[in-house]
């Protein structure tokens, strides 16, 4: 079982992450910001990880440490989970159509942390979640899982509709890069290594 546990502690936030990436989609999320943790089970339910987050952060400020933060972990949680990354299918896509909103997520876990956003999010609030947080969720996901990541919402007008078709397309993409490969020995890279640190 390929599993990790991460533990961040700041003078604005305190968050700890447990992950099972063979699991069952299960997910235990307390965050204190709602939206956010639908999203959580969202990308929990649909990668078919387990995922565990406990977040305390400056919500009377608001919620951009805690949601930028529980990204680091889950990010670094994927990462020591996925070990020297051997006998995977590396690269995941998906597209994820709900109601009007369309979203597509390319990941590619080769050692090179990189996010392009592109599409224009509607601005505004589900509950404490602001928009602009969306894209600070993946970058710190990103950069931390070490993965590369494109993300495109092709439409969307409704706002919850077009984060939750983003999340769903990213845990549908995680979900093929890091299952396991038969036909594979050693690491899907020419280069022999890919570096995860």
């Amino acid at each position: 079982m390929r599993t990790a546990e991460i533990t961040r502690r700041t003078k604005e936030t305190e968050i700890k992450v447990s992950l099972v990436l063979e699991g069952s989609g299960q997910c235990e999320s307390s965050t204190g910001v709602g939206f956010f943790d639908h999203m959580l089970d969202q990308l929990a339910r649909h990668s078919r990880m387990n995922l565990v987050v406990t977040a305390q952060g400056d919500l009377n400020i608001d919620a951009h440490h805690t949601v930028e933060d529980t990204g680091i972990c889950i990010g670094q949680a994927i990462r020591d989970a996925l070990g020297d990354r051997s006998g995977l299918f590396r690269y995941g896509h998906a597209a994820v159509p709900m109601d009007e909103a369309l979203a597509e997520v390319a990941v590619d876990i080769g050692g090179r942390p990189f996010l392009h956003f592109e599409g224009e999010l509607p601005r505004g609030q589900v509950g404490q979640f602001d928009s602009d947080l969306v894209e600070e969720f993946l970058r710190a996901l990103a950069v931390n899982a070490r993965i590369t990541m494109h993300v495109v919402l092709r439409r969307g007008q409704n706002l919850h509709h077009c984060i939750e078709a983003i999340f769903k397309a990213l845990a549908r993409s995680l979900d093929e890069a890091v299952s396991r490969d038969n036909r594979l020995t050693g690491v899907p890279s020419t280069k022999g290594v890919i570096e995860n640190r």
